[in-house]
């Protein structure tokens, strides 16, 4: 049964976010501030984090950011409807997905849902594939353990970043869509304004490097989609 750690000071809210979790088959439990939150996310056993911005103490902006000092447990952030900036710099500092405020409950456990099939491989086609590898240039995956290798040297990824990463390097030195990518790493299409997947491709970039010629290994086409370079 999975974990999900909720961390949020909208007492009401957890509640009932709580009671429904659990009458989807999760276990749950909740906390009210952010410094309890980033203790409870990185000392338990939880699968998944769904974890306010707007918190006492510290905010989730900041508690997101010592998680990932230690841990890559899956976050879910809760945001402001139309906050785009908190969005973004949640989903640049490791966030795995976001949810706007007011929410459906049904479409936070569907989300809650994705993350945990693309990240801890619940699935049964992903349990399945073992130790089995992806090469691409210098980038080296390990599917089944979702480890990833760039150059022979360990690569730090968050959950999302190793999925959208996968995508690529099964097309790489191909152009792959936007649409195309939401829809193999999300399974769900991109919405006209969702810039997760630029977001988070910006950050792989950033952990990859440059080439020698200057240029990013992840190339992009403005309007249509991204190309992971092989040499």
């Amino acid at each position: 049964m999975s974990k999900v750690l909720i961390v949020d000071d909208d007492v009401d809210l957890t509640a009932m976010l709580s009671q429904f979790l659990i009458r989807e088959g999760f276990q749950v439990h909740v906390v009210h501030d952010g410094e309890t939150g980033v203790e409870e996310a990185t000392g338990g056993d939880y699968s998944v984090v769904v974890m306010d911005i707007m918190m006492p103490r510290i905010s989730g902006i900041e508690a997101l950011r010592r998680i990932r000092n230690t841990s890559n447990v899956p976050v879910l952030m809760l945001t402001a409807r139309g906050d785009n900036i908190d969005r973004i710099v949640g989903l640049d500092m490791g966030a795995d997905d976001y949810v706007p405020k007011p929410f459906n409950p049904g479409e936070l456990v569907a989300r809650i849902r994705a993350i945990l099939r693309r990240v801890d491989g619940r699935d049964s086609a992903t349990t399945n594939r073992g130790a089995r590898e992806l090469q691409a240039g210098g980038l080296k995956l390990w599917l089944g353990s979702r480890r990833a290798q760039w150059h022979d040297q360990p690569l730090e990824l968050t959950g999302t970043e190793y999925t959208l990463l996968e995508v690529l390097a099964r097309h790489a030195g191909q152009l792959v869509s936007r649409q195309d990518i939401s829809m193999q790493a999300f399974g769900q299409p991109l919405g006209p304004f969702d810039r997760r997947i630029d977001v988070h491709i910006s950050s792989i970039r950033q952990k990859l490097g440059m080439r020698s010629d200057g240029q990013s290994w992840i190339q992009s086409v403005r309007g249509q989609g991204y190309q992971l370079l092989e040499d």
